[in-house]
């Protein structure tokens, strides 16, 4: 059954204009076409058409016309995605483009104000200031060489290792002046365990069995053994709030006790008004929901499932991991990823149509000039051009989209504030 909001165009390119874009696409390509007996760049358009056909330049032909095909139709439309193109007809007569374009759906929100939604108080305890510092004094920990004793928990021990199935070095294994820290669980499990109590320069045998689940396929639950090295032991040193601490730290106006609590509990509060923010938001868009009646477009759902997934493998591969891989360590497909961020997908979707229509309802819009304005301003604070600004944000557009959709959510919790 056909949506209504969902169209179907026809573009007609007769037949002088198809025969010129094939013309302009024979010109594009013939500085590289080649045929017995004719030098590189030099063949007739006569020869060539009789030798590979006017057929294998209808491809070509079409990215030609098609921009202008497309900027035809979307005269007369705002798509929420990009048009679907098909082809219905090609050959000597011409070739006509059927374009798919789907439009925002009817929406119909009964209710948006006046919601009653509390938003959270944020606070900041002692108790979480302290533990902060405690993380910072972690971070910022020394390491010194240990002279003398074992290697124990909570050391660093600076190691030569190779791994052997069967008597055999396998691939990745070996590793040369690698830094280890007991207690860290970045090896196979057991072995930091077996380095506990190694001395400096003692060489000793560790055999572990990786586990079952393990990506490399030949190591699956296989018994290994390790030839260990340690070069040295190094332990971590408490540090103190002294005048070296803070130099180290680095922040500008932070060079006491006091100081450093204040920073720290102004970041804690920034971030805690970013999360409470953005459940006030989400619980806002969540009543609104309720309250609304649309046919969400599966098209949409769809595209924002691509994104999510595209967005996924750039965070796996952070860690080192491609798609493939991550489904073999989970024994999961494309299509169970698919399944697992379809509820999510389809609630960014709602609450992007929801955005839409309280922007038309509250007449938000944002002008060009506020846009560039912004976008100088954001230049500054980033220290970069204007124009190189603009090209990794994307473009002007996305930022003036990005302002009205602040606008409307400022609206929204300011009319869900009131009792």
């Amino acid at each position: 059954m056909k949506k209504d909001n969902v169209f179907e165009e026809i573009v007609k390119i007769d037949k002088e204009k198809f025969e010129d874009a094939i013309d302009k696409a024979f010109d594009k390509k013939k500085a590289h076409i080649k045929l017995d007996g004719f030098r590189e760049g030099k063949v007739p358009r006569d020869v060539y058409f009789k030798k590979q056909g006017k057929e294998s330049l209808y491809m070509d032909a079409l990215d030609i016309l098609l921009p202008d095909a497309y900027d035809e139709v979307m005269k007369n439309y705002k798509p929420i995605i990009d048009p679907k193109v098909d082809i219905k007809s090609i050959g000597e007569d011409g070739v006509e483009f059927v374009f798919t374009i789907t439009t925002m759906p009817e929406v119909e929100i009964s209710k948006y104000k006046g919601l009653n939604i509390k938003k959270d108080k944020v606070e900041v305890s002692d108790e979480e200031i302290e533990h902060e510092m405690g993380h910072l004094l972690e971070r910022f920990t020394e390491l010194a060489i240990k002279d003398s004793g074992k290697v124990e928990s909570g050391n660093v021990a600076v190691i030569d290792f190779e791994g052997f199935k069967d008597g055999v070095a396998f691939e990745g294994g070996k590793g040369e002046n690698y830094s280890l820290e007991i207690g860290s669980n970045s090896f196979v499990p057991g072995f930091e365990d077996q380095v506990i109590g190694m001395e400096k320069g003692e060489e000793k045998d560790i055999v572990v069995t990786f586990p079952e689940d393990y990506h490399a396929e030949n190591l699956k639950g296989a018994e290994v053994t390790f030839k260990v090295k340690v070069h040295e032991i190094k332990e971590k040193q408490a540090r103190e709030l002294d005048e070296e601490f803070f130099e180290d730290l680095g922040l500008e106006g932070v060079n006491s006790e006091e100081t450093l609590k204040e920073e720290i509990k102004k970041n804690i509060e920034a971030s805690k008004e970013r999360e409470v923010e953005d459940k006030y938001v989400d619980e806002i868009l969540s009543a609104i929901a309720k309250n609304t009646k649309v046919d969400v477009p599966e098209e949409l759902v769809e595209d924002e499932i691509h994104h999510m997934i595209h967005n996924f493998e750039d965070q796996i591969k952070m860690q080192g991991l491609s798609l493939e891989v991550f489904y073999e360590m989970t024994k999961s497909t494309e299509e169970d990823l698919k399944n697992q961020m379809r509820e999510e997908a389809e609630k960014h979707v709602l609450y992007r149509i929801i955005l839409e229509k309280v922007k038309e309802l509250e007449k938000v819009d944002v002008s060009l000039e506020e846009a560039e304005k912004e976008a100088e301003e954001l230049a500054k604070k980033y220290n970069v051009e204007k124009d190189e600004f603009l090209k990794m944000y994307g473009n002007i557009e996305m930022l003036k989209y990005e302002l009205e959709v602040k606008k409307v959510l400022d609206i929204l919790m300011k009319e869900n504030e009131k009792k």
